[in-house]
C-alpha cells in the first residue's frame, strides 16, 4: 500500500511540471518586459523637462528684455534729471550774481559821491578835517567791503580803448600819446569776478590834423 502511494507522487510531481514551467516562463516575460517600461517613462520625465526649460529660457529671455528696457528708462531719467539739476543750479548762480551786482551797482553811487567830496572838498578847520577823516574812514571800510565781494576798480589810463571795459565819452586831438589811448578815465568804471559791472567813461587820444597855413603856401610857391 505504501508503495502504491509513493508512485502517486511521483506521478503527480511529473505531471505538475509543465504547469509550473509555464508559470516560470511567464514571470520571466514580464520581468523582461519591466526595463522597457521604466525607458518610456524616463523618456516620457526627459521630454517634459526639456519643455520646462525651454519655457523658463523663454521667459528668462522675456525678463532680460524687460530688464535692459527699465534700465534704459532709468539711464534716460538719471540723464534728465542731472541736466536739470544743472541747469536748475546754474540759473541759481545766475540769479544770484545777478542779484548781487543790481545792489553793488547801486552803491557804486555812493563811492562816486565819496571820491567827489575826497577831491573836491578841502577842509580849512580842525574840525573840517576831522569830519572830512570820518566819512573817508566810512568810504575805506565801503571800498574793502565791495573787494571782499570781488569788486574791482579799473585802471585804464594809458590802455588801449576797449569798447568792452571803455565808454568814450570825448576824445582829444594829441600827439603825446597813440591814437586809441586813453588819456583819462572820466568815470571810474568796475568789474566783478572778471565781468563788467559799470564800463569806464573815458576820454580817447586821436591824432592832430595837420592844417597848412595859406601864408605858408604862398611863400612855398
Amino acid at each position: 500500500m505504501n508503495n502504491e502511494n509513493e508512485i502517486s507522487e511521483v506521478i503527480e510531481e511529473t505531471n505538475s511540471t509543465p504547469a509550473q514551467a509555464e508559470v516560470i516562463e511567464e514571470s520571466t516575460g514580464e520581468f523582461e518586459e519591466q526595463p522597457s517600461l521604466q525607458e518610456e517613462e524616463i523618456n516620457s520625465i526627459i521630454a517634459v523637462l526639456q519643455a520646462e526649460i525651454g519655457n523658463l529660457r523663454g521667459l528668462l529671455e522675456e525678463q532680460t528684455q524687460k530688464a535692459e528696457q527699465y534700465k534704459k528708462q532709468y539711464l534716460s531719467i538719471a540723464a534728465d534729471f542731472e541736466n536739470f539739476r544743472k541747469r536748475t543750479e546754474k540759473e541759481k548762480q545766475e540769479q544770484e550774481i545777478k542779484g548781487k551786482k543790481q545792489t553793488i551797482v547801486e552803491l557804486l553811487s555812493v563811492v562816486d559821491n565819496f571820491e567827489r567830496a575826497r577831491v573836491q572838498i578841502k577842509p580849512n578847520t580842525d574840525g573840517e578835517t576831522a569830519i572830512h577823516k570820518s566819512y573817508q574812514g566810512v568810504y575805506k571800510n565801503l571800498v574793502d567791503g565791495l573787494k571782499k565781494l570781488g569788486v574791482s576798480a579799473m585802471r585804464p589810463e594809458g590802455e588801449v580803448f576797449d569798447p568792452q571795459y571803455h565808454e568814450a565819452m570825448l576824445r582829444e586831438a594829441t600827439d603825446e600819446y597813440p591814437e586809441g589811448t586813453v588819456i583819462e578815465q572820466l568815470v571810474r568804471g568796475y568789474t566783478l569776478d572778471d565781468q563788467v559791472l559799470r564800463h569806464a567813461m573815458v576820454k580817447v587820444a586821436t591824432p592832430k590834423e595837420n592844417f597848412s597855413h595859406p601864408e605858408q603856401e604862398d611863400q612855398t610857391e
